[in-house]
């Protein structure tokens, strides 16, 4: 193969690569144009807010009035770790953050569903109350045995 067509397939070899460059940099381009969906916030003026106080953790949600979760917290969430999860301080300091997110989503009045028996339960209420928020009414939705377990059989002498 002579020199000359050497060099004229070197050229063409550049060549592709300089078009190929170029299609990408169209493409990514392109890309940048599209215009993206912005997120809608949503606006909520009532809602419900459930707290489950456990022996181990107090967990906080805040839904709208059809059930739509808005925020959620925990004293878990909180950096609380093992026993101290469970404390009355713990649950006022997750009920605060998740109060304070849906207050900025625009809540103003909520209806309280407390369920379980932990220590975090009253000190959640307490901070949705100093959270700025109108508390419509508080319902305590513990789970209660009608009838129990079975009993034990009846010992024999």
């Amino acid at each position: 193969m002579s020199r000359k067509k050497r060099l004229q397939k070197k050229a063409e070899k550049g060549r592709k690569a300089e078009q190929k460059k170029q299609a990408y940099a169209v493409k990514a381009t392109a890309n940048k144009t599209k215009a993206k969906k912005k997120r809608v916030k949503r606006v909520v003026s009532e809602g419900k807010i459930y707290i489950k106080s456990t022996f181990n953790n107090t967990l906080i949600t805040i839904s709208d009035m059809e059930g739509n979760v808005i925020s959620t917290g925990s004293a878990g969430r909180e950096g609380f770790k093992g026993s101290k999860k469970s404390t009355s301080f713990a649950g006022s300091k997750a009920a605060g953050s998740a109060i304070s997110k849906a207050v900025g989503m625009g809540l103003t009045k909520a209806s309280v569903f407390v369920q379980g028996v932990g220590t975090g339960r009253e000190s959640a209420i307490r901070s949705i109350a100093t959270g700025g928020l109108d508390i419509v009414s508080i319902k305590d939705v513990t789970p209660i045995p009608h009838n129990g377990p079975r009993p034990r059989k009846s010992r024999r002498v």
